[in-house]
């Protein structure tokens, strides 16, 4: 097989519908088959060899409009403990965009409550200091003053626990988000990952530069953060095509 037929191949995955990531798969496939066949002397050349994978952010990451995401934070009820729980952490992962796997693992001693920053551990155990606003500081406060106390059973050094006193799991948190947004009447899907793309697209619409969207995200490569540009891009577009009389 040739390098121009492998090519082809791909463009014809890609054309009729079938995802980066699939095609990128079936790539590494391939090139697993080629280099055992190059090893087995059975060919003398990898065809796939310096073959690109596809882009896997060939499709643009969800965000939510700005009132959807006031309605999703206004949800939860701050009545009840647990409902003050939930709405410091829905705050929190909006204000600082955070991975859910950082948000559930944030300490007591990696919150500066005054200052409005906290420390976060990320891919690769990569340390970094990402600010939040006053919206997220009156909901952690409120939280630690009038509800965290019942939830603390253990003595845990997390800041959000569950009712058990045990540390917010991943699974236990989506499934409040996804209620929650049932409750707002948010019709589309939303995730933890969805309030980080939203918390990240908000931020450049209003100004912010690429690097110090990078450096809040965690992100190692830059180029990684670039496909928030694109997705303000087709926003604005949308908006043109819309309203503009002789789109």
């Amino acid at each position: 097989m040739k390098r121009q037929q492998i090519v082809r191949y791909i463009q014809s995955m890609r054309s009729s519908g079938i995802s980066a990531r699939s095609v990128a798969r079936a790539l590494a496939a391939l090139r697993g088959f080629f280099r055992f066949l190059v090893a087995e002397r059975h060919l003398k050349h990898d065809p796939t060899e310096n073959l690109d994978n596809p882009k896997l952010w060939s499709t643009l990451p969800k965000s939510m409009h700005p009132s959807e995401v006031d309605d999703l934070l206004a949800a939860p009820d701050c009545s009840k403990p647990d409902g003050l729980r939930d709405a410091a952490m829905l705050e929190l992962l909006y204000a600082t965009g955070l991975r859910v796997s950082e948000l559930i693992k944030v300490k007591l001693e990696d919150v500066v409550l005054d200052a409005g920053f906290l420390r976060t551990f990320g891919k690769g155990s990569k340390e970094r200091i990402v600010p939040f606003g006053d919206s997220a500081r009156a909901a952690i406060t409120a939280y630690m003053e009038r509800s965290r106390p019942d939830f603390n059973t253990h003595n845990s050094v997390y800041l959000f626990l569950t009712n058990r006193g045990r540390p917010m799991t991943r699974q236990t948190f989506w499934m409040k988000i996804v209620k929650y947004a049932r409750k707002a009447g948010i019709r589309s899907h939303i995730s933890p990952h969805v309030l980080r793309h939203s918390f990240a697209t908000h931020l450049l619409e209003n100004g912010a530069d690429l690097r110090s969207v990078q450096l809040m995200l965690g992100h190692s490569d830059i180029s990684t953060t670039q496909i928030y540009t694109h997705v303000s891009r087709a926003r604005l577009q949308k908006m043109y095509d819309q309203y503009h009389p002789r789109a």
